[in-house]
Parts: structure tokens; sequence; C-alpha cells
């Protein structure tokens, strides 16, 4: 039990970590949303979180998001394609 206890622990530090760097690229309306989102699809924000540090590590996202990017990235987790953004 200890052990399941610690990894979960370890699991929420990293989504924390996640978290903290995707706000920091969202513009105010964006982080209002995912606040939403969070709250009413927990999964769903840990997915678009990830997405958006993938793509700020890949250098396709160098200034923060507004409300319209950050929809279009939410329904591009739906359709699950591929994409990019143009800066």
């Amino acid at each position: 039990m200890n052990q399941d206890s610690n990894r979960d622990l370890e699991l929420q530090k990293q989504i924390q970590e996640i978290e903290n760097i995707a706000k920091q690229y969202l513009g105010k309306d964006a982080l209002q949303r995912y606040g939403n989102l969070k709250t009413a699809f927990p999964d769903k924000a840990i997915k678009i979180t990830t997405l958006i540090v993938q793509l700020i590590n890949s250098n396709q996202i160098a200034e923060k998001l507004d409300d319209e990017k950050f929809k279009f990235l939410l329904s591009q987790i739906d359709n699950k394609k591929d994409f990019r953004i143009i800066k």
C-alpha cells in the first residue's frame, strides 16, 4: 500500500508540474476555460496540458494562447488528428 501511495504522490506531482508549465502559456480567458475544463473533465484537462507542454517543447507555441486557440486545441484532442500551430 505504501508503495502505491508513493506512486500516486509522484504522479500527482508530475501532473502539477506539467499544469504549471502549461498555465504560463494561457491567456486570461483560456486560463478560465481551463479551470472549468479541469473541474468538469479532469482527464481531458490532463491531456490538454500535456499537449500544450509538448507543443512548447517542440517550439510550436511561443506566446500565450488566447481562448480561440485553446478551443482549437481542445477540438484537436477530440479529433486526434495531427496539427500544427502557425506562429
